[in-house]
């Protein structure tokens, strides 16, 4: 009987670490501070951007679609951002921390003025974290959290809606959207019979994706999966170019160059850094 306490559990953003950079993968997913036995995280403005409006969105998703705009959502904005508020979201000026807040709020308002399938009937994963054994004889769990599942009742089906907070496309290549197919094709018992992403930054609408073939999915992800697990069997994490942007900032932090600013609700230790420059991140000015 295999066991999840000992298996490697992957994820999106394990596997984009792992094949961005191995180190960054362990400081990221595998290392614990010695002190407290926590993993650690660096928060930052576009983190902190994220996971704001994907938490006032992702609430809607366990509301009858009869009250889901009921409240203003901006009024659930405005609470959930206090949680990443000053440095507790990497911001060490007001002004950065105006710009980002605003442009959640105006995601949120983009969202509540064309809501479009928000107001239908949508389907929820009844597991905290939705995981499948990706291979029992590897020990491998394939882990995720799907931002909406849109019910068809026509045709008993769902469509996968992935929201997104940043500026640029999804890269055709990454294989966020086939791990989101296997995650919700192993996880409930509906036909997937679409997916799309929304890009709040920009779009009043999702827009439609080509569904990745789930044979050719997981036999991608399995690949990495093994990888993944023989790097961890070895303990060899290595970054590929000596250093890069990706693991740096991690290394600053088990250096003791960064700012501790408290234990997170998933027991992360987290961690700001300061702006490299003595000017604060501006790209606008307040008058």
């Amino acid at each position: 009987m295999p066991d999840k306490y000992t298996a490697v559990w992957t994820s999106h953003t394990s596997i984009s670490d792992f094949l961005r950079c191995p180190r960054a993968y362990f400081l990221k997913h595998v290392y614990r501070d010695p002190a407290t036995k926590h993993k650690i995280k660096l928060v930052g403005p576009a983190l902190a951007l994220g996971a704001t409006v994907h938490e006032v969105l992702e609430a809607l998703s366990v509301q009858s679609r009869q009250t889901r705009f009921s409240r203003p959502l901006a009024d659930a904005y405005d609470a959930a951002w206090k949680k990443v508020s000053g440095k507790k979201g990497g911001f060490f000026d007001k002004d950065t921390e105006y710009r980002y807040q605003t442009r959640g709020r105006e995601m949120i308002h983009r969202v509540e003025q064309h809501p479009g399938p928000l107001t239908g009937l949508a389907v929820k994963i009844q597991q905290d974290l939705p995981f499948f054994w990706l291979s029992e004889a590897d020990n491998l769990i394939l882990c995720g959290k799907i931002d909406w599942l849109e019910y068809l009742p026509d045709s008993d089906s769902v469509h996968i809606i992935d929201f997104k907070t940043g500026k640029g496309d999804e890269d055709p290549d990454s294989l966020q959207l086939p791990i989101y197919h296997l995650l919700v094709h192993h996880c409930q018992h509906r036909t997937v019979s679409g997916a799309s992403y929304w890009y709040l930054d920009r779009s009043d609408t999702p827009q439609t994706v080509t569904l990745p073939d789930l044979t050719e999915a997981e036999g991608r992800v399995l690949e990495i999966g093994k990888q993944m697990k023989l790097a961890r069997q070895l303990e060899r994490f290595k970054c590929p170019n000596g250093g890069c942007g990706t693991c740096e900032p991690y290394e600053r932090i088990i250096h003791g160059e960064a700012e501790f600013v408290g234990v997170d609700e998933y027991k992360y230790d987290t961690f700001v850094l300061a702006p490299t420059s003595s000017q604060p991140d501006r790209t606008s000015v307040i008058l």
